[in-house]
């Protein structure tokens, strides 16, 4: 594939991962989102109106542009620099992968602008090894539900796009960076601690798949993996918690590593829970989100005429 000189439009959504004890190995893809709108230039330029993304480089040093030209020099390819206009409406450290789809962002226009024809597996391998873990560059990339795991340097995914639920965020006004969640998580779990932790991952994954919510919400609120240790961070978790299962979420969990605060609810219900969430808690963002089942993708930009 060649580059022609017509803008093309690269489309990436956000994702909330863990969904309580799927640490580190489920993501969901949900309806926020980071455009950009590309063409070849004769130097990198990367510019932006979003609120969210003022002050970050824009030039080479741009994060996303970093990512495109480290990932077309793995191939040997030695990339045609762009003019580049990013939004997003993804919040930046809130647990919502806004990392993530940066580096699948990266990713897709290495491949698109170096030509490199990589398959969405491979792209997914690259964006793994930069992020660490796949639930969240993997929702990005695939889209809807995915259950993932990457060992020995080798990356396993499944997407689910068949799971119909909905989704209400928490999102306070406050950061909270992801390593400093990690850093108070434990270095190990006893043997039996870690077989109870897995167990309850496992029921969630078929609770997900067979739409039982209850029992989905009640394997949330037991997580072992990394809730107990990061809630503390979190001093209005609780409140929220209560507050949204008394108005019809069927679980509630940490977004990611956090702050954000994640809502599940049945189809038909995230406008009622948003509304009575939004009215007491007028000092956070609430937002009603809709699994995203399309993935990132890209596509030249239509001409006016």
């Amino acid at each position: 594939m060649t580059l022609s000189d017509e803008k093309f439009v690269i489309k990436v959504p956000a994702s909330s991962a863990n969904l309580g004890p799927g640490f580190d190995s489920i993501g969901v893809a949900v309806d926020l989102y980071l455009k950009l709108e590309a063409e070849k230039s004769e130097s990198w330029e990367c510019t932006s109106t979003s609120i969210e993304l003022k002050g970050l480089p824009a030039d080479e040093k741009n994060f996303i542009c970093q990512i495109a030209i480290q990932t077309a020099a793995k191939y040997g390819k030695e990339l045609t620099p762009c003019k580049i206009i990013v939004e997003s409406d993804i919040p930046l450290a809130r647990g919502l992968g806004s990392s993530a789809s940066a580096i699948v962002a990266g990713i897709e226009l290495a491949d698109y602008v170096g030509g490199l024809a990589l398959t969405k597996k491979e792209k997914l391998l690259l964006a793994t090894e930069i992020e660490g873990h796949p639930d969240n560059v993997g929702a990005s990339l695939y889209g809807g539900l995915v259950i993932g795991s990457f060992q020995e340097k080798e990356v396993d995914i499944l997407s689910f796009h068949a799971i119909s639920f909905e989704m209400v965020a928490c999102i306070p006004q406050e950061t909270l960076l992801t390593k400093d969640s990690r850093g108070v998580l434990p270095t190990e779990l006893s043997y039996s601690k870690a077989v109870n932790a897995s167990a309850t991952a496992n029921v969630l994954v078929a609770a997900l798949l067979s739409q039982n919510w209850e029992l989905a919400g009640k394997m949330m609120g037991q997580d072992l993996f990394h809730q107990p240790y990061r809630k503390p961070l979190i001093s209005f978790y609780s409140d929220v918690e209560k507050i949204a299962k008394s108005n019809g979420a069927f679980g509630v969990v940490l977004s990611g590593a956090g702050p954000t605060i994640l809502c599940f609810t049945e189809i038909g219900m995230g406008k009622k829970l948003t509304d009575s969430l939004q009215t007491v808690l007028p000092d956070m963002k609430v937002k009603w989100l809709k699994i995203d089942n399309a993935g990132s993708s890209v596509h030249k930009l239509e001409k006016c005429i």
